[in-house]
């Protein structure tokens, strides 16, 4: 059955009561076990179902110290056994249901790689995924994940000529061994769809050029992560990664919903 071990987070829910508390409040909770957590990684085990705290009428979040115990849980699911988010929201479920949970047995701290390597495949992946079955989706290795130009055409249902004319503007790349990776096909069939709209590769080196500085961006929060010796630390850089893509998608949609809004009204 899931343990909650003694840590910051369960002294300073003590401490709070029951009073409801700010995101604030959490993370100082929080961050005595531990210290890389953010009010962004809160927001996103939020939006994710982990947690829901109550909101004022106002649209602040109040967390109770029920709230705390479980992102705790969350938190030492993830540093301690590598699990995605999909399983450890499972196995909350399951508590809440009154049933008993087995955790699985010690982990080791999974290979670093690029976080933008590996096939989505599934939005949890924020946690990094693991040498078993339960990585994110079941997500092969990159290497494994690989597809030749013929499946790639097959799969974005686009001619030679289309490929070359998205590889000449840097839309999509090959591997050092010609293969093609889960990100590259998704770009594909995406850019197949816009053509087929009418937008070429040309009108989309604007977008490419943004991605190329959102990336910058998550690089230069991550990159003290990742020169870590702590191997967990190091895995810590990738889950981050994966978070802050996330949220950048996001932000970059609705920026664009908006953006729409405003000039069809």
């Amino acid at each position: 059955m899931l343990q909650s071990r003694s840590g910051g987070a369960r002294r300073g829910t003590a401490a709070a009561k029951s009073a409801p508390m700010s995101i604030g409040a959490v993370l100082n909770l929080l961050r005595d076990e531990f210290p890389e957590v953010t009010i962004s990684k809160i927001r996103f085990l939020e939006s994710e179902g982990l947690v829901e705290p109550q909101r004022t009428p106002s649209g602040y979040r109040k967390f109770t110290a029920a709230d705390v115990e479980r992102l705790s849980r969350v938190l030492r699911l993830q540093r301690d056994h590598y699990l995605p988010l999909r399983v450890i929201k499972e196995q909350l479920d399951a508590l809440d249901r009154g049933e008993e949970v087995a955790l699985p047995g010690p982990a080791r701290p999974p290979e670093v790689i690029d976080p933008f390597d590996a096939p989505e495949g599934d939005r949890a992946s924020a946690a990094p995924a693991h040498h078993g079955t339960d990585g994110p989706a079941g997500a092969e290795s990159p290497r494994a994940a690989r597809v030749g130009r013929a499946e790639l055409l097959a799969a974005a249902e686009a001619e030679e000529e289309q490929l070359a004319e998205w590889e000449s503007y840097g839309l999509i790349r090959p591997g050092g061994d010609g293969g093609y990776d889960a990100e590259a096909v998704a770009i594909a069939r995406i850019v197949a769809d816009l053509g087929r709209h009418g937008l070429e590769p040309r009108h989309l080196r604007v977008v490419k050029a943004s991605a190329e500085r959102e990336a910058g961006l998550v690089e230069q929060v991550v990159a003290p992560l990742r020169r870590h010796r702590n191997p967990q630390t190091r895995a810590h850089a990738e889950a981050t990664a994966r978070e802050l893509a996330t949220l950048a998608v996001r932000l970059h949609a609705a920026l664009v919903q908006s953006a729409l809004k405003a000039r069809l009204r």
